[in-house]
C-alpha cells in the first residue's frame, strides 16, 4: 500500500488559478509599462491601484477585513510571478504581505486590525521600517528615539533605505523607548503618513528594481497615539526578528520569479538566435549552461516553496528561511549572468530583458538580512 503525496512543486487547484490570474495580468498589464518604471524610478499607480482590486495586498487577510483570506504560500506565488516580470512590484506586494500584514495579523490588537487591515488589503500601501544609517545587520543599533509622553509617544530621529515609503500610507516604525536597556527598549509602532512631525525624505536612485521607492524618513517631534503601540512596549525586537523571518521567505520568492523570468527569456532567445547557419540552442556549450541554470531554478524553488510550506504548518522555518534567501539571491546573480552571457552583445543593451533582471537580482543578496548573516543564523541553529 503505497502513501502517494504530491511532490512540493505541484500546487493545489486554488493556488494553481490563482497563479495563472496573477501570471496573466503580469503579462498583460506591468510588461507594457516595465521599461518606463524602470527609467523613471516610479511605480504606475494605477498599476497599485489594480493591485488592490485583485486582492494582492492583503492574501493572508481574512475575508472579514477585506482579505483574500488566502495562505502565506499563495502571498510567496503572486511575489514570484510579479518577479519573473518587474522585480520592483514584486517587492511592493512582498513587503506589504510578508513584512507589514503578517505582523498585523500576528501581534495588532483587535482595534488595530479592525482599523488597519481593511486599509491595507483595499487602498493603503504599507512599509516596514527597520533600518538606519547605524544599523543595517546590526538591526538593533538603532537610534530612533521614542519618549512617553502619557497619552502619546514622540519620535525624534530618522530611518534609511525604507521600501515603499514614496507610495505608503501606512509604517510598522521601529523605535527605542529606553536605550538603558538595550534592544529590550525596542517597541513597535503604527505611523501614519499625516502625522505632525513626520516626513518622506530623500528617494535614493539605484541600480536595480528601481522603480521600487526606498526612501529616508523623518521624525521631528513625530506624536503617535498610545493605541499605535504594535504589541508589548519593549517587546519591538521580538516582533522585527520573527516578522523578518517570514520576509526572507518572501524576498526568496522575488528572487525566484526573477531567475524564472531570466531563464524564459533566455530559453526563448536561444531557439531563435542563429549562428554559423544554425540555432545556437543546438550547440552542446549554450545547452551546458541553460542546463546549468535550470538546476539552479530548480534548487531555488525546492527551498522557497519548503519553507513556505512549513510556515503554513505551522512547523519551525527559520533556519529553512535563511536558507531559501540565501540560496535564491546566489543562484539568481548566477542566473542572470548566464542569461546576460547568452544572449551575447544583446545582454548588455537595454533593448533586451535579462540586463534588467540582472540589476534587479543584486539586492537580493543585501536587503531583509545580507547573506552573511543568513549563514550567521544557519551556523547558530546547526551548532544550537
Amino acid at each position: 500500500m503505497s502513501d502517494a503525496r504530491p511532490a512540493l512543486t505541484v500546487m493545489n487547484d486554488d493556488e494553481n488559478a490563482f497563479r495563472e490570474a496573477i501570471r496573466e495580468f503580469a503579462e498583460g498589464e506591468i510588461k507594457p509599462l516595465v521599461s518606463k518604471m524602470d527609467e523613471d524610478a516610479q511605480i504606475e499607480p494605477s498599476l497599485i491601484q489594480k493591485f488592490f482590486e485583485m486582492g494582492l495586498m492583503g492574501i493572508e487577510s481574512p475575508e472579514s477585513y477585506g482579505g483574500t483570506g488566502g495562505s502565506f504560500t499563495m502571498a510567496c506565488l503572486a511575489v514570484e510571478e510579479l518577479g519573473l516580470v518587474d522585480g520592483s512590484c514584486s517587492v511592493l506586494v512582498d513587503v506589504q504581505n510578508t513584512l507589514v500584514t503578517n505582523a498585523f495579523l500576528r501581534w495588532g490588537s483587535d482595534a488595530q486590525k479592525k482599523k488597519y487591515l481593511p486599509q491595507l488589503a483595499r487602498e493603503k500601501v504599507a512599509s516596514y521600517a527597520l533600518s538606519e544609517s547605524a544599523s543595517g545587520s546590526d538591526a538593533f543599533a538603532m537610534r530612533l528615539k521614542a519618549e512617553d509622553k502619557g497619552s502619546h509617544f514622540v519620535l525624534n530621529g530618522h530611518k534609511l533605505w525604507i521600501t515603499n515609503a514614496f507610495e505608503a500610507g501606512v509604517f510598522l516604525v521601529f523605535a527605542n523607548t529606553d536605550f538603558t536597556k538595550g534592544y529590550k527598549g525596542i517597541t513597535g509602532f503604527i505611523v501614519e503618513r499625516g502625522f505632525p512631525g513626520f516626513k518622506i525624505g530623500k528617494k535614493e536612485d539605484k541600480l536595480g528594481i528601481r522603480a521600487s521607492s526606498t526612501c529616508e524618513l523623518l521624525f521631528e517631534n513625530c506624536q503617535v497615539p498610545k493605541e499605535n503601540v504594535i504589541g508589548e512596549i519593549g517587546k519591538g525586537y521580538k516582533i522585527a526578528i520573527e516578522t523578518l523571518n517570514e520576509g526572507r521567505i518572501g524576498i526568496g520568492a522575488q528572487m525566484l520569479g526573477i531567475s524564472q523570468g531570466a531563464y524564459e527569456a533566455t530559453l526563448n532567445y536561444i531557439k531563435t538566435r542563429e549562428q554559423f547557419g544554425k540555432s545556437i540552442s543546438s550547440f552542446q556549450s549554450v545547452q551546458f549552461q541553460l542546463s546549468e541554470m535550470r538546476c539552479l531554478l530548480e534548487t531555488t524553488r525546492l527551498h522557497v516553496y519548503n519553507a513556505a510550506r512549513l510556515k503554513d504548518s505551522g512547523q519551525d522555518f527559520v533556519k529553512q528561511a535563511a536558507m531559501a534567501k540565501l540560496v535564491a539571491s546566489r543562484n539568481a546573480e548566477k542566473i542572470c549572468s548566464l542569461a546576460v552571457d547568452l544572449f551575447g552583445g544583446n545582454g548588455f543593451t537595454r533593448e533586451y530583458p535579462v540586463e534588467k533582471f540582472f540589476r534587479d537580482c543584486k539586492v537580493g543578496q543585501i536587503y531583509e538580512g545580507t547573506s552573511n548573516m543568513q549563514l550567521q543564523t544557519i551556523a547558530k541553529m546547526e551548532l544550537g
